[in-house]
């Protein structure tokens, strides 16, 4: 079974481009399940259409010219639940369903902005919103795989120049405390599970040559439960869409597991 996470910075102008990599990825067996981040368009917009052609049935959790997260499969999502039950938020953030007998959430959590600001006080109730929410989905799903823009990197040795971002918005000890938290609920970085290469990151700005310099940070992750990080057997960034004309900032985040799909 292979999953993958990837935040498009709008669906509208990157559907070219996902619909060319789900294509691609094929040759070596199709991703059965896609967390999609940033969508910038809503509901009713969504092009269900093309997905369906190329083989998948999607839910989303849209929002104009903002946020938004969908889930793609090849098989019927089941038990949709749009948002956090309890958090009081017009921001599409989140979007879970059962894929599979696994329970699948995609989530785009809040930039921050800049550390002391109105959005960052506000990612911060974002994450502990969400440690309460997926302390709840663990207890109900103990197959639980939550893919998405996290915008934190865990550690100095995920971001290019340490020296430059530690301590600032996206590398800060609160938002990382933060994630912490999520994983002490019993949830694995799946992409350290396995040897790594040094420079190895998911997003990178679009300004100043960040991505042909390796510029980057390591802000999209999956996060499994113990029984699933059990069955991991790869984890890997594919760089091929961040290399295209007018591509995403992100790149896609890759996991096989060894599951039937």
């Amino acid at each position: 079974m292979k999953i993958a996470t990837w935040n498009v910075n709008s669906l509208n102008v990157r559907l070219p481009h996902l619909l060319d990599w789900l294509k691609a990825q094929e040759s070596s067996g199709p991703v059965d399940v896609v967390a999609l981040q940033e969508l910038k368009l809503v509901d009713e917009a969504f092009p269900h259409a093309a997905l369906a052609e190329a083989g998948y049935r999607a839910v989303s959790n849209g929002q104009k010219t903002y946020n938004g997260v969908a889930l793609l499969a090849r098989s019927e999502p089941q038990d949709v639940v749009r948002d956090m039950d309890g958090f009081g938020d017009d921001q599409k953030r989140v979007i879970a369903a059962t894929i599979g007998g696994i329970r699948f959430v995609s989530v785009y959590v809040v930039n921050g902005q800049a550390l002391g600001s109105e959005k960052y006080a506000y990612k911060l109730r974002f994450l502990e919103a969400l440690h309460d929410y997926l302390a709840a989905e663990l207890d109900r799903y103990p197959l639980l795989a939550v893919g998405g823009d996290y915008n934190i990197a865990p550690a100095p040795e995920d971001t290019h120049d340490p020296n430059t971002w530690e301590g600032e918005i996206l590398c800060s000890e609160p938002e990382r405390a933060g994630l912490r938290r999520l994983q002490a609920l019993g949830l694995h970085d799946v992409y350290r599970l396995f040897p790594q290469a040094p420079g190895g990151y998911t997003w990178w700005d679009y300004r100043a040559g960040a991505f042909a310099r390796n510029q980057g940070l390591r802000i999209d992750h999956w996060l499994l439960s113990s029984p699933l990080a059990a069955r991991a057997r790869a984890a890997r960034i594919d760089l091929a869409p961040r290399r295209l004309e007018r591509p995403s900032d992100h790149a896609p985040l890759l996991v096989e597991l060894g599951l039937q799909a």
